[in-house]
């Protein structure tokens, strides 16, 4: 695992297109939490690995796949509309549970990116409708940083998303403990990320190595 994590910031594996055998080894060392992408891969292993693993859905959710997932997912990391937010609630009081979620942001210069501007988070949060949803907790924000080369792009863009973050929280959160999760930092940044405030970093290859398709 990635021993130089400081106190405070989590690990999320991402072991989409991984083995069972790959995660049941990190498990060994430890690892509990682990990112999917993909509903029936992500079915799969909540059934044949133990049921102790907290399992994140990372990546883009269409609302039809969310009744798939509502079952066992612990977190849903890249919640991009109002639409998305009220089916995962929906499905979540079928289940007779509460789905933590993350509100992605869109600030990385790549139109390929999902997420929501920071205009549109803003309008999200101030319409109110999210306060009546009982099954769905948003616990902080996520973001992915453009993938350059460029560190001071990558540090600009994160710094962007962490000074948001103390928007938001200080006028909606305040004195909700649960909204404190930035999720920032991947493979190639996640040190960066670290810098710039992020509590949980999604890394693959640097764990797994390359993926198996």
């Amino acid at each position: 695992m990635l021993s130089d994590l400081p106190e405070g910031v989590r690990l999320v594996a991402i072991s989409k297109y991984h083995p069972n055998e790959y995660i049941e080894a990190a498990y060994a060392e430890g690892q509990r939490l682990f990112g999917e992408s993909h509903e029936q891969e992500l079915r799969l292993k909540v059934e044949s690995l133990p049921g102790d693993i907290e399992w994140h859905f990372i990546g883009h959710l269409q609302t039809n796949k969310v009744k798939y997932i509502a079952p066992y997912i612990s977190m849903v990391e890249a919640v991009d509309s109002l639409k998305l937010l009220r089916e995962i609630d929906k499905q979540a009081a079928k289940q007779g549970r509460t789905i933590k979620v993350l509100l992605e942001l869109h600030i990385a210069e790549e139109e390929t990116k999902y997420g929501l501007t920071l205009d549109d988070c803003r309008q999200l949060l101030a319409g109110g409708e999210w306060r009546s949803l009982q099954h769905v907790q948003i616990c902080g924000l996520m973001m992915m940083a453009s993938n350059v080369d460029d560190e001071e792009q990558i540090r600009q863009e994160m710094m962007t998303a962490r000074r948001f973050f103390d928007e938001v929280k200080a006028q909606y959160f305040a004195q909700d403990e649960a909204f404190c999760e930035r999720s920032w930092g991947m493979s190639h940044d996640y040190r960066i990320a670290v810098e710039c405030g992020s509590t949980m970093v999604r890394v693959g290859t640097a764990i797994f190595g390359p993926r198996i398709y």
